[in-house]
């Protein structure tokens, strides 16, 4: 059974401003906890049900990882699930290191994307489509929110992210005559992605607020308007869906 004291850390980690006090953030559910355990993340405290610790006791071993034997009830009364039956974990948070693409290589940078679940969805596509760095503005949504980490269905843990001032890294990129690498916006009125010719030497993808989109001072360093056709009535695409269906048209189009 859990202290009252571990119950109320744990507790603490569900709000933003504790995460960071703490340095530390919750992982929640089998699968989940399974994968921080096998990435680099350091990982603080396990809290697991008897039959979860039995069958990935090599997991919480290997690492010397704490592991607290607790109740289905302790698990769902600490955590934000409203059901758990498994385990979580208390892990360590990452330094914030400034991240860049590399020749060759696709990088998202995101742009006041403030909604928990979008994110963690965006999460879950970079990792399908191999994209490893994400860099955000300081307004999307916080990459340890409990939302976030379970919507990425453990793809947190195999891609690297940065919070920053986007417009001062795209004013370095864009500062010289000829951009290094692209820089591809979505927008409305951009070039049909379905006919982008896109570059074998890599670049970013801006995907911008859920409804506002991109920002102008963001919208400035853009080198190449991209859309996503529409073929039917709807008003406009959930910014996760449209990040997969542009990096799959910019995976295709740069092959």
């Amino acid at each position: 059974m859990l202290s009252k004291n571990k119950l109320k850390y744990i507790q603490s980690l569900h709000q933003k401003k504790y995460r960071q006090q703490q340095g530390a953030f919750l992982v929640e559910g089998a699968k989940s906890v399974q994968e921080v355990l096998r990435s680099g993340f350091e990982v603080e405290l396990v809290v697991a049900t008897d039959l979860f610790y039995k069958e990935n006791a090599h997991l919480t071993d290997h690492q010397r990882t704490p592991v607290e034997i607790a109740s289905v009830a302790d698990l769902e009364r600490a955590g934000t699930l409203e059901s758990n039956n498994a385990a979580l974990a208390v892990v360590r948070t990452k330094e914030n290191r400034p991240l860049l693409a590399e020749p060759g290589e696709i990088a998202l940078i995101l742009d006041d994307v403030r909604d928990p679940g979008n994110l963690g969805t965006i999460l879950r596509i970079a990792d399908w489509y191999g994209i490893q760095k994400i860099l955000c503005s300081e307004t999307t949504a916080d990459v340890y929110n409990p939302k976030v980490i379970s919507a990425s269905k453990g793809s947190f843990t195999r891609v690297n992210w940065w919070y920053g001032d986007i417009v001062s890294v795209l004013s370095q990129l864009t500062g010289t005559p000829e951009p290094r690498l692209a820089v591809y916006g979505a927008f409305l009125d951009g070039e049909d992605v379905h006919k982008l010719t896109a570059s074998p030497a890599g670049g970013y993808l801006i995907m911008g607020n859920e409804s506002n989109g991109i920002r102008p001072a963001v919208a400035q360093y853009v080198t190449k308007r991209i859309t996503i056709p529409r073929y039917g009535e709807a008003e406009s695409l959930n910014v996760g869906i449209a990040t997969a269906v542009l990096l799959d048209n910019l995976r295709r189009g740069a092959s």
